[in-house]
């Protein structure tokens, strides 16, 4: 079972789907396959699983369609998927995500040397030495996800041998697009290349492409070369296939869905119901190292600017968005007076949040059918601590 996110894009949503619909071929073959999205998309998560248990399926090896792990890895997919077996009574078990893995640093590679290798053919070849490279991650209130990043991002500057790296985000954390993209232009190289380290198409790379195109505007004389994102390269698709079948083995790998440092909180009829101890009972994380992946979680460890965040208990609060459907209404540029060609972020400045959604999607015309003023009993998460960074979120806002 394969969870993605979700989006407000037609084409990123037929483009999760597609990936979906190839991922059997990389899978035993007597397995069965479906996907769901978290929220906006749909069939939502829910209708993934009665497809599956309706075939008859009794066990259930479900992953997140995400890059690494941040607030919809560690919360919301796991809750979902916690709250439909205690609903069901049928085993659902739950990988980890993508991760910082050699098969996608080589799938980025691509990506970036056929820009490159399109670039040459088109303007002139310029050495890698003269090149700075741009890699744009989502962003997160996670600062593991945002580290991570950067690491993606120095693995392939040092493997490709690029005179130098600048990393930005499209959201969230710092430094957005615009403000990493103009420091770089500042570097005196020749050619920059802007590598959006995403899974699919959408508002976000929009907006990567969009900023793009309004630095290099500012400056000619550099060579500006866009990048194309993951997609469903071949790389992606054995990691994804990889993180259902590594669940089966002798030593499973952590599950945020069972995590040993929190409670997790299911939302059945209004009740919350909690998961008992004894089924997290081989959690790999109950050892005395605990795994990689749970080193610099900050709800398991006090992590620099963020040690009030430790325990904080896992609960969902995307319900409120589930299949929304991509046409709704604040889909596109089109609905949102703050925007001209592309979604610059702004709008987000202008919805007051009473709680951290993180959510990878704009607001554009703030049309969600709910008002983020929730009453139901959720826990509160701290707000991002520098969500007004100058080269954060509010470099979006118009001066």
């Amino acid at each position: 079972m394969i969870c993605g996110h979700g989006s407000r894009s037609a084409a990123a949503v037929s483009e999760f789907a597609t990936l979906a619909q190839k991922l059997p071929a990389y899978l035993p073959s007597e397995w069965d396959c479906d996907y769901g999205y978290l929220e906006f998309a749909n069939p939502v998560i829910r209708a993934g699983l009665d497809k599956l248990r309706a075939r008859g399926v009794d066990r259930i090896l479900a992953v997140p369609g995400m890059l690494f792990a941040a607030m919809h890895t560690k919360n919301d997919i796991p809750t979902v998927l916690n709250a439909y077996a205690a609903e069901h009574g049928i085993e659902v078990s739950y990988g980890r995500d993508l991760g910082v893995d050699p098969k996608m640093i080589a799938a980025a590679g691509d990506r970036v040397r056929d820009a490159i290798a399109a670039a040459d053919a088109a303007e002139g070849a310029v050495p890698l030495e003269e090149t700075c490279l741009v890699v744009i991650g989502r962003g997160a209130s996670d600062p593991d996800a945002n580290g991570n990043v950067a690491k993606v991002a120095r693995l392939l500057q040092e493997g490709m041998g690029f005179g130098w790296l600048e990393v930005g985000y499209s959201g969230v954390t710092f430094p957005l697009v615009e403000p990493a993209l103009r420091h770089a232009s500042k570097l005196g190289y020749r050619r920059i290349v802007v590598f959006p380290y995403f899974l699919f198409s959408g508002i976000l790379i929009d907006r990567i492409y969009g900023f793009t195109d309004k630095v290099a505007a500012d400056h000619p004389g550099i060579g500006f070369v866009k990048a194309g994102y993951l997609g469903d390269h071949p790389k992606v698709l054995e990691t994804f296939a990889e993180r259902a079948t590594e669940q089966l083995g002798a030593v499973p790998p952590p599950n945020c869905a069972t995590c040993p440092y929190r409670a997790q909180i299911l939302t059945r009829d209004g009740v919350a119901v909690e998961i008992p101890a004894a089924d997290r009972t081989g959690h790999p994380a109950f050892g005395d190292v605990p795994p990689p992946v749970c080193v610099m979680c900050k709800y398991r460890v006090e992590v620099l600017g963020f040690e009030g965040e430790v325990g904080l208990v896992q609960e969902s609060h995307h319900h409120h968005v589930e299949g929304q459907g991509a046409s709704a209404p604040g889909s596109n540029v089109a609905d949102c007076t703050l925007c001209d060609t592309f979604c610059t972020g702004e709008c987000r400045l202008h919805v007051h949040h009473h709680h951290d959604h993180d959510h990878a999607h704009d607001h554009h015309g703030h049309h969600h059918g709910h008002d983020h003023d929730h009453h139901h009993g959720h826990h509160h998460h701290p707000d991002y601590p520098h969500a007004k960074h100058p080269h954060g979120p509010e470099s979006a806002r118009r001066r």
